[in-house]
């Protein structure tokens, strides 16, 4: 007897194929496992969907192609992961296959049957190091007091059936509820796995030694497992085997670990929801926030278990998910005040630590062309020379953005991008944030010959250099100079460089720390008790509605790595040096009044119909000139009317990105806008089609591809 397993298999996005692809097996095969099957002249991994024992209709059986090796000794995928899968696909619009596989560590997909039953044997000798039972209590002697919040904000979660928003301020103590709910819900069922996400791979190693500390002598090593971008395919596989295998209770990791295989998933938290890094923005621009509260719905018994012939909920959810952050993004905040999410506040730190107050320096009455404002230098000096440690935030990396002449008005353009190409001067190199390209610096200008190019504006490694100058004559408390280092995507870049960087910092070692945002968040820096802003103007006039969302959590997260130490608290401050110190956002910044500021960016998205009060989407093009993106995307746009829910959708005339050529390819976009979401989308999966021949017109040639963008941060 026959079987015609339908098999989800990485596809070309948009490549106008069925979701899945029907083949011919001898034997029933389980949905979800693991097969290799032919594709063209290749055999692939894929992903069994179904196995019906007929033929699907309009499929000649003598073209269908058999199934190669079954994946033996792993288990099938669950009907969870698959649904979710499923649904990502849809929402985002993507191809089955295309997401599916990539969910997937890509080590997997060159295993054959052999490579992976070695791996698998590997994997089952560490299972011993896993105790069988006692794993909570054994770590009961390293949980510390709770405060009367922590208490009230694990007793919602253990009875919410919503997902949780956890408002808690930095320094409140959030870690340790994450901890504590996740003890419980280990302890609760034996095979129950956590999922804890992080925004970006700078805060895993932090994150990891707590939940470690705490799990490690109770459940053995092998419990936690991580998955991120910046581990190697063989520990990205181990990772996922282990998670897949439910030998894994705890897996910590970024946006990719949401598509886990975890069997036994009964809290997902996730770590700094507002961060925009959990909306990807390659391939499936998927949002792991979103997908995260999804998952949890999906996992649990359905909308209606628990609920009693009145509607009233009676039973917390089976898989729960916990949202934390100080400065909650306002689609979060907006869910939250239409109930459906439940909010809990936790406005204190932990030991009756106070936020540290606003210091705004109005640069009008500064010295011109000052990098730093005396007053601050001033108070620098002073916590120095008291042995504390300074924050000093300025969101970009290099020298300097630009070297330019003025001789002849020559400046450091990247040849291939939109762009300017950015002066490192620790290696004398020009280099293109974009595309890569990298240069040596000129010794003079290459259009006239004027040795005198000089940099423009200012970067961290030109912060780092000059608070060194200023700062020269400044001693520490043992007498030995200042010491000041810098933390960005170039320091540490190297593996194991932000590890030892954060440890000297926690040490002692170092006195200033000059960053871009990834030092602003997540971490718990216990001496810093001054955090300067050196230039925070730039984004307060911004055309991305989004930006004074994104300033106003990166200024007072950054405020919040000040005076987490209650003994220092009352002495710690926040500094923003800025031209417009009336600005409403630096009002309610130095109240920390983030319900206020959120009150009022909600009216102001409400009267211009912006999300989360309307719905939105990206028709991105790439092409070899503008004229052909442009030209896919207006004819796209004309040949949508009349499809179904077009009529509550508004499609915008396509415009170029704000930076339109990267790596040589021209990029634009057409904006799509609707107030309903399920018009929307409705909408996008009938235009699919439409997409697909729009790239056969005459005008578009050129055209290399296109995406869709659903719910984009930025438009």
């Amino acid at each position: 007897m026959s079987f015609w397993p339908t098999v989800a298999v990485a596809t070309p996005a948009h490549g106008g194929l069925t979701p899945t692809l029907s083949y011919r097996s001898e034997s029933a095969l389980a949905p979800g496992s693991l097969v290799r099957v032919p594709l063209g002249s290749r055999e692939v991994l894929g992903v069994v969907w179904s196995c019906p024992d007929r033929p699907a209709e309009g499929l000649d059986p003598a073209l269908a192609r058999p199934v190669g090796a079954v994946l033996q000794g792993l288990p099938p995928l669950s009907a969870g992961w698959r649904q979710l899968i499923g649904f990502a696909a849809r929402y985002y619009q993507r191809s089955l296959g295309e997401l599916a596989l990539s969910a997937l560590p890509p080590a997997l997909r060159d295993l054959d049957d052999t490579q992976l039953q070695r791996r698998l044997k590997r994997l089952a000798k560490t299972r011993a190091d896993i105790p069988h039972e006692g794993g909570a209590a054994a770590a009961a002697g390293t949980v510390p007091e709770l405060s009367d919040e922590q208490k009230n904000a694990l007793a919602a979660l253990a009875l919410a059936r919503r997902p949780v928003l956890l408002h808690g301020a930095t320094g409140s103590g959030k870690t340790e509820v994450y901890l504590q709910a996740t003890e419980r819900a280990l302890a609760a069922d034996p095979g129950a796995q956590v999922l804890v996400m992080v925004p970006e791979i700078n805060l895993t190693p932090q994150l990891e030694s707590r939940f470690r500390a705490r799990f490690e002598a109770g459940f053995g090593r092998g419990a936690l497992v991580c998955m991120h971008s910046g581990m190697t395919p063989p520990q990205r596989l181990q990772s996922w085997l282990a998670a897949h295998a439910g030998q894994a209770r705890i897996v910590l990791g970024t946006r990719m670990a949401v598509f886990a295989s975890l069997p036994g998933l009964r809290l997902i938290v996730v770590d700094e929801e507002h961060d925009p890094s959990y909306k990807s923005q390659d391939g499936a621009r998927y949002s792991a926030r979103d997908l995260a509260i999804y998952r949890a719905r999906q996992e649990s018994d359905g909308p209606d278990e628990g609920a009693n012939g009145d509607g009233r909920e009676t039973a917390p959810a089976r898989c729960q998910v916990l949202l934390g952050s100080a400065t909650p993004s306002l689609e979060s905040w907006h869910a939250a005040l239409q109930g459906r999410y439940q909010r809990v506040d936790m406005p204190g730190r932990i030991g009756g630590g106070q936020l540290p107050p606003l210091r705004l320096l109005d640069m009008n009455h500064q010295p011109k062309g000052a990098l730093i404002a005396p007053p601050l230098l001033a108070a620098m000096q002073t916590r120095i020379a008291r042995g504390e440690q300074c924050l000093v935030l300025l969101n970009r990396r290099g020298y300097a953005p630009v070297l330019s002449c003025g001789a002849c008005d020559w400046k450091s353009s990247c040849p291939h991008c939109s762009a300017y190409r950015v002066f490192h001067k620790i290696d004398r190199t020009l280099r293109c944030h974009h595309c890569g390209f990298t240069q040596r610096v000129p010794r003079a200008c290459p259009d006239c010959g004027n040795l005198d190019i000089a940099p423009v504006g200012r970067g961290t490694e030109q912060l780092e250099e000059q608070i060194g100058a200023l700062l020269a004559d400044v001693k520490r408390p043992d007498g030995s100079p200042v010491r000041v280092a810098r933390m960005d995507a170039d320091t540490t870049r190297a593996k194991g460089s932000l590890e030892a960087q954060l440890d000297a910092l926690h040490a002692g070692e170092i006195d200033v720390l000059v960053g871009t945002q990834m030092v602003a968040k997540g971490h718990d820096f216990r001496r810093i008790t001054l955090v300067a802003s050196v230039n925070a103007d730039a984004a307060l006039f911004a055309a991305d509605h989004r930006a004074p969302e994104r300033l106003f959590a990166l200024l007072m997260q950054a405020a919040g790595r000040a005076g987490r130490d209650a003994r220092h608290s009352g002495a710690s401050e926040m500094w923003v040096q800025t031209w417009h110190p009336q600005h409403p956002l630096f009002e309610a910044l130095a109240r920390h009044d983030y319900p206020g500021f959120a009150a009022t960016q909600l009216a102001e998205r409400e009267a211009a119909a912006m999300p989360p009060f309307g719905f939105q989407a990206l028709l991105r093009a790439d092409a070899r000139t503008q004229q052909a993106a442009q030209a896919f995307l207006n004819g796209a746009a004309t040949a949508a009317r009349g499809l179904p829910g077009s009529d509550r959708v508004t499609l915008y005339p396509a415009v170029p990105l704000a930076i339109q050529r990267v790596a040589n390819v021209e990029r634009a976009q057409l904006l799509v806008e609707s107030e309903s979401r399920p018009a929307l989308q409705r909408f996008l999966a009938a235009w699919q089609p439409v997409l697909l021949a729009s790239r056969s017109l005459p005008e578009a040639r050129g055209l290399i591809r296109f995406a869709v963008d659903v719910d984009p941060l930025a438009v």
